[in-house]
């Protein structure tokens, strides 16, 4: 067991689980999991209306996925795949930036209240390793879980998987889980609806009528299904993401709009990207939970991750500004490169959120160069300088803004995502000031310049906070 042809899946059967948490308590009990965070849980949903009610049960854990989305996003490889298909944590190497929190389709992942570090469930790999069962199949009393060797025809898991009565939760993501529940058609659909089609009072959109007491009516099978018991998950990326956004825009642009624009930055242009660009990074850094590690980003950088990549922009683009400072003429197109790939890359490390689908925009790039085009020109009205950038790019802005709403999102969650940006008061106000400084752009510059920062402050916190509004698990 453990050698590296080996492939560990798991399948739980929910038709077995009597709901008793035996696998929540040894969980805990296994890796001293705090209390207030659990790595496996069992979640309780009601169906039906009296007298035909059932209540089933969904145990939810990491998936271990064959191309999870936790792995690539982290820039530190703190999350990783061993060789026999188990997705593990370093926490010693972890520095805390939840970007694998963010990226985690299913809310597999939390931080530790001790350790300051991410934590899953990780298949008990200590156990695995010395040829024993993970502690939750373990103490299992009706033996709803089971694990095995995929790659093994003999096991039992394989000859159940082998039938095709298995599904999997959120398939659209593309990480082809590897927790499988064993489960009848009906039953299919309750576990592809986990935290994808659920409602924001926590009914069911489309309940399943199975159980020991099935509906007998066309209303009886539809009837809403009540979620009784939850774990409840918490946004990991608060205010200081949305406000990073918005500093790495004005420090983007208020050097590269007037070496664009204006054949090159003035000194006093030079030093507002470089303060701007200081606050960048002490959001940046006070947002994580080991904020002592932040410099493993660039000493230890995993180059999938774009968070690891934007760090390296991030880092050259602060060079260029220093050396601007004394010889501008030089830094002119390495400045707006640089400042580009600054302000556009953080549309990258929300595309590695995948289950976060209001993120889910090829279009965010460009959105993200718009924000700072209109950033950097208010710096430049600011200082002086002619409305045309700061004109640009509010149109722009605005343009996509509106955009938003005449496009069907693709997705459930995502259209949810977006309904509940656009309800936010921040956003709407937003909106409204974005509007106001492109009336008066070219009549009153300096308001147009003011009005336009402030509504892109708005309106990056209403989205960023948004896209992660809708629960997961």
């Amino acid at each position: 067991m453990g050698e590296s042809a080996t492939k560990w899946v798991k399948v739980i059967d929910q038709g077995r689980c009597i709901g008793c948490h035996a696998c929540t308590v040894a969980c805990k009990a296994e890796h001293d999991v705090p209390i207030g965070v659990t790595r496996t849980y069992v979640k309780q949903v009601e169906t039906g209306h009296y007298p035909s009610v059932s209540r089933h049960f969904q145990v939810t854990r990491c998936n271990q996925c064959e191309d999870p989305p936790c792995v690539p996003v982290c820039p530190v490889t703190a999350m990783f795949i061993r060789p026999d298909g188990i997705v593990d944590f370093d926490r010693e190497v972890c520095i805390g930036c939840k970007a694998c929190m963010a990226a985690c389709p299913y809310d597999a992942i939390y931080i530790s209240p001790e350790s300051h570090s991410a934590e899953k469930c990780n298949f008990c790999a200590h156990r695995i390793d010395q040829g024993m069962e993970p502690a939750c199949v373990a103490v299992c009393p009706v033996d709803a879980i089971l694990v095995g060797d995929i790659g093994d025809p003999n096991t039992e898991v394989s000859r159940i998987i082998g039938r095709g009565k298995v599904d999997v939760r959120r398939p659209e993501k593309g990480t082809s889980p590897k927790l499988y529940y064993a489960s009848d058609t009906t039953f299919a659909r309750q576990v592809r609806g986990a935290g994808a089609r659920t409602q924001p009072t926590g009914l069911w959109s489309d309940p399943p009528a199975i159980g020991p007491q099935r509906a007998t009516s066309p209303a009886a099978t539809m009837a809403a299904a009540m979620l009784a018991y939850d774990i409840p998950h918490h946004a990991p990326w608060d205010w200081r993401v949305s406000a990073y956004t918005w500093t790495k825009s004005i420090a983007a642009g208020a050097f590269a709009v007037p070496a664009l624009f204006m054949a090159g930055a003035s000194t006093a242009a030079t030093i507002i990207a470089l303060i701007f660009l200081g606050l960048t990074g002490i959001l940046l850094v006070s947002d994580l939970s080991h904020p002592e590690r932040f410099i493993r980003v660039l000493t230890r950088p995993q180059w999938r991750s774009w968070l690891a990549r934007g760090a390296y922009f991030v880092s050259f683009y602060g060079l260029v500004l220093v050396i601007a400072l004394f010889a501008p003429g030089a830094m002119r197109w390495p400045g707006i490169v640089l400042g580009a790939l600054t302000a556009v890359y953080t549309a990258f490390l929300f595309a590695q959120s995948k289950g976060r689908d209001l993120w889910q925009n090829p279009l965010l790039p460009l959105h993200l160069l718009a924000q700072a085009l209109l950033a950097g020109g208010a710096v430049a009205v600011l200082l002086g300088g002619a409305p045309t950038a700061l004109g640009i790019g509010l149109g722009v802005h605005l343009a996509l803004t509106v955009s938003e709403w005449l496009v069907a999102h693709p997705t459930a969650d995502g259209a949810r995502a977006f309904h509940n940006m656009v309800a936010r008061t921040g956003y709407r106000i937003g909106v409204a000031l974005t509007v106001l400084a492109l009336l008066v752009t070219w009549a009153v510059p300096p308001l147009a310049a003011l009005a336009g920062l402030a509504g892109l402050l708005l309106y990056e916190h209403a989205f960023v906070q948004a896209g992660q509004s809708v629960p997961l698990s």
